[in-house]
């Protein structure tokens, strides 16, 4: 069974397509990137070939989606033959809000439901949208499945997940904790738990879904009981460009100074905030290291400020989850930053992590324990694979 695995944002498609028989096997992957743009870039990758990169204008989603499809039958760049060889195709939703506790086959109600959502994420749900209509369009006969960012924290309990503000706005407009990475949460924690031979339901996991947007996530007995992000992805931990965690008051002060509307205070806080904006130097992590390595001290700083509100949040839900069995780093900073990793676990003995910095040193992706024999937390990297988790799903689904 061939999978077709999207992600849409506002301005890209990345894809995959999956072989999902016996052993899942990436057969084609790629992404459509500066949609609407006077020149897009497109990229795709097939098995056991170099990766092409195309620059062109490409005017909206329905022509990104095109080009994947006419590339993956190309006669020449291609891996199948025709397109009745996509059997299903499987989308990642960033907001499924209260209607969605689990993944969906698309029809007429959910997606009405994933359009009323677009209020709450206004920058990805009705991108989502797109690409589902858009895959109506071009592959009509083909089944389609949803599997939303936020479903895994459906089982938040009511104390986690409600604001100290008027209760009649949850009432209204939903305004209330939601959180999203959920499947790569829920993928790594199940993954560990299968890699040590565990039971997912007798432990208590913390995950660290760590790149340029991040969250951690408290897990008991395999269920979501507490995670950093709220009612956007803008909460809880600084990120690449993201605020995270701040004073609101803070914030109402500077737009008065500024005189900032709402549209340039969104901008602040998602794309110029974060460790970007403490460093002034990147976003991305590895740069941030040159620079803090060539003596930045932003650079050294911004990093700083990261690891530790990742420790902060690791002692906070270890203390709600009263103990913990096992801390997962993952994600593109989770699984190959090992400062970062040092720096979080670092002075942490007290609540039994114990890191082992040879091995923590020389681990980029892998699915490893970092911790020493003799701690009583586990510590490891487990490399995350949210595709795989929408096209498992979706295969679940279309049958």
């Amino acid at each position: 069974m061939n999978v077709l695995v999207l992600n849409c944002g506002s301005s890209s498609i990345k894809y995959q397509l999956l072989s999902m028989d016996a052993q899942p096997v990436i057969l084609a992957k790629g992404i459509v990137e500066k949609i609407g743009l006077p020149c897009g870039n497109f990229t795709y990758k097939a098995e056991g070939r170099d990766k092409i990169a195309i620059e062109q204008p490409i005017a909206d989603h329905s022509i990104g989606m095109d080009l994947i499809l006419k590339t993956l039958v190309d006669p020449k760049l291609g891996v199948l033959r025709s397109l009745n060889e996509i059997n299903a195709v499987g989308h990642c939703v960033a907001h499924g809000g209260e209607y969605f506790p689990e993944s969906v086959k698309i029809d007429k109600e959910a997606k009405a439901k994933i359009k009323a959502l677009g209020e709450i994420a206004p920058l990805h749900n009705p991108a989502n949208l797109k690409g589902i209509e858009t895959m109506e369009q071009l592959l009509p006969s083909v089944p389609q499945v949803a599997v939303f960012d936020t479903s895994f924290h459906q089982t938040l309990p009511k104390k986690a997940y409600i604001y100290g503000i008027p209760y009649e706005y949850y009432e209204k407009y939903g305004v209330r904790k939601y959180g999203f990475h959920g499947t790569s949460h829920k993928f790594v924690a199940e993954k560990a738990c299968n890699l040590l031979g565990w039971d997912i339901r007798d432990k208590k996991i913390i995950t660290c879904h760590l790149g340029n947007g991040a969250s951690i996530t408290a897990i008991d007995k395999g269920k979501s009981v507490d995670t950093s992000m709220g009612f956007t992805p803008v909460a809880g931990l600084v990120m690449g460009t993201r605020a995270g965690d701040l004073d609101l008051g803070a914030l109402i002060y500077i737009a008065q100074k500024e005189k900032l509307d709402l549209n340039e205070i969104n901008t602040l806080v998602n794309k110029k905030s974060g460790v970007q904006g403490i460093s002034g130097v990147s976003s991305d992590f590895r740069e941030l290291t040159t620079a803090w390595e060539n003596g930045n001290e932003r650079a050294q700083l911004a990093l700083d400020v990261f690891a530790y509100h990742v420790k902060q949040y690791i002692g906070a839900y270890a203390a709600i989850l009263n103990g913990v069995d096992l801390v997962i780093f993952t994600g593109g900073i989770g699984e190959n930053d090992f400062y970062i990793r040092e720096a979080v676990c670092e002075n942490m003995e007290f609540l039994g992590i114990k890191l082992d910095k040879k091995i923590n040193a020389v681990t980029r992706g892998a699915d490893v324990t970092l911790s020493t024999p003799d701690a009583a937390i586990k510590v490891m990297t487990i490399t995350t694979d949210e595709e795989l988790v929408i096209a498992m799903e979706t295969v679940r689904l279309s049958h």
